[in-house]
């Protein structure tokens, strides 16, 4: 018999300067809303240069120019830790049952790892984050995914999230996005229960 908690997972990914626990709050509140499902934060992979917390790249002379190449050397850390958690839980062949959820530079991987296509999950849920479209531009097209933004965001500008809608929905994706007035950069109550509803509509 199969144990209920491996029916599904939910990965939440950190912003950066940050743990994983640091999401106990959003963990909290899919846990209680999906009872046979595991939600798991773990600590990105990378020490956090200018402080205590942990990132999944490094943010120290950043440009919009070199952010891409700055992502895609973050993969093999980021993929070999989400292969770690997805096998662990027994679902290397199933991930329809998988979701993922970032928040920020989370966010930002997270969505890396679907448009390149090599993680076709069952739900992804991008929370206040910056997108870059790597180049080819091959999306998990089956993934639905949603995409929660607040307006106050200082930053990362919620422009981010209505660009990132624009190339999902280009590439035939099902997206469904909001922006949160007066929210900035944060996971509001609004953002949690948004996103429980998403995932229990999917897991």
């Amino acid at each position: 018999m199969t144990d209920p908690v491996t029916h599904g997972l939910v990965i939440l990914l950190h912003g950066v300067a940050a743990f994983g626990y640091d999401l106990d709050p959003l963990a909290g509140v899919l846990r209680r809303s999906l009872p046979h499902t595991a939600v798991i934060a773990p600590d990105a992979p990378f020490a956090y240069e200018r402080g205590p917390g942990r990132q999944w790249y490094s943010l120290e002379g950043v440009t919009p120019e070199n952010r891409l190449a700055r992502i895609a050397a973050a993969r093999p850390a980021f993929d070999a830790l989400i292969r770690s958690l997805v096998d662990a839980h027994g679902l290397a062949d199933r991930l329809d049952r998988v979701a993922l959820v970032g928040f920020s530079q989370g966010a930002t991987l997270a969505f890396d790892a679907v448009a390149r296509g090599p993680w076709p999950v069952g739900a992804l849920v991008l929370l206040s984050g910056r997108f870059v479209a790597p180049e080819p531009f091959t999306p998990a097209l089956a993934t639905p995914v949603l995409l929660v933004h607040g307006s106050a965001d200082e930053a990362v500008p919620s422009e981010e999230t209505r660009r990132a809608r624009a190339m999902l929905q280009e590439a035939a994706m099902t997206v469904e996005s909001h922006i949160v007035r007066g929210v900035g950069h944060t996971i509001s109550p609004t953002g949690m229960k948004l996103t429980r509803r998403f995932l229990r509509e999917r897991l």
